[in-house]
């Protein structure tokens, strides 16, 4: 597929934006986009994603305004922008490692994320305001969950760049690597997640997903009345007797994903 390469290894597939300059993504790479991020959500084998942008500079510049200049319409497809902003339905870790710059709807992209890696030169930001339009591919709903409020508006509405390591002590990163460690190190994280039982994990992204907005008790309550079906599977599954049986063998637990 044109400006997107994949690659398995295992249970992870590794999704690289691969367009010279800056990783810009127009209407058509979204679609192929949202055709990987569904290949990889209805895939059994595969367990986590790491999405990467090609070199060093740049993780994605976000949409591609030259395209957009020359009259490429805003036709995402239905995962929404990179094809992943509104796939809310994947209940499937995915780790951004962010190699560079993440302008705009990179940035957002990374948001849509579970988890983040940062290069010590990566830098974040959503310059949408002073180009006449609103970072409404995630940016104006994800950042102010994401961030204290005040640090949210001040990045929405200035348009500030801020580093690696400011994203850090805030929280909206999980690590700051050297540069020619952020795959490596993303890499880990995917091994560590491959390593538990899949549809654990996936019970477990459903839930934080489902009951993002819900007290505690109402999180309960969800959970309880069946409203988040890849629980119970979790919890009905094989692999939920095969883990205390194994630990109580001293063995390494065998998953099936069943």
């Amino acid at each position: 597929m044109s400006g997107i390469r994949t690659e398995r290894l295992d249970q992870v597939l590794e999704i690289t934006i691969d367009r010279p300059k800056a990783n810009a993504i127009d209407s058509a790479t979204s679609r192929e986009m949202g055709e990987v991020f569904a290949g990889f959500r209805d895939d059994p084998e595969l367990v986590v994603a790491i999405i990467i942008g090609a070199g060093d500079r740049f993780f994605s510049a976000g949409w591609d305004m030259k395209a957009a200049v020359a009259g490429d319409t805003e036709d995402w497809g239905p995962g929404g922008f990179a094809g992943l902003t509104e796939m809310f339905d994947l209940d499937k870790p995915v780790i951004a490692a962010v190699n560079g710059y993440a302008a705009g709807g990179g940035f957002e992209l990374a948001l849509a994320c579970d988890l983040i890696v940062a290069s010590t030169t990566a830098s974040f930001f959503v310059p949408e305001v002073h180009l006449g339009f609103v970072a409404d591919a995630g940016g104006v709903f994800r950042l102010p969950k994401r961030l204290p409020r005040a640090i949210a508006m001040e990045l929405l509405l200035t348009g500030r760049r801020m580093p690696a390591e400011e994203a850090a002590r805030w929280g909206l990163v999980n690590r700051v690597v050297e540069p020619a460690q952020v795959l490596t190190a993303a890499r880990e994280l995917a091994s560590d997640i491959a390593g538990a039982a899949p549809l654990a994990v996936r019970g477990t992204k459903a839930i934080v997903n489902a009951t993002a907005e819900l007290s505690a008790q109402d999180g309960y309550r969800a959970i309880r009345s069946g409203r988040v079906p890849a629980y119970q599977r979790a919890l009905a599954s094989e692999d939920a007797q095969e883990g205390p049986r194994a630990f109580a063998e001293g063995r390494d637990p065998l998953w099936r994903g069943r």
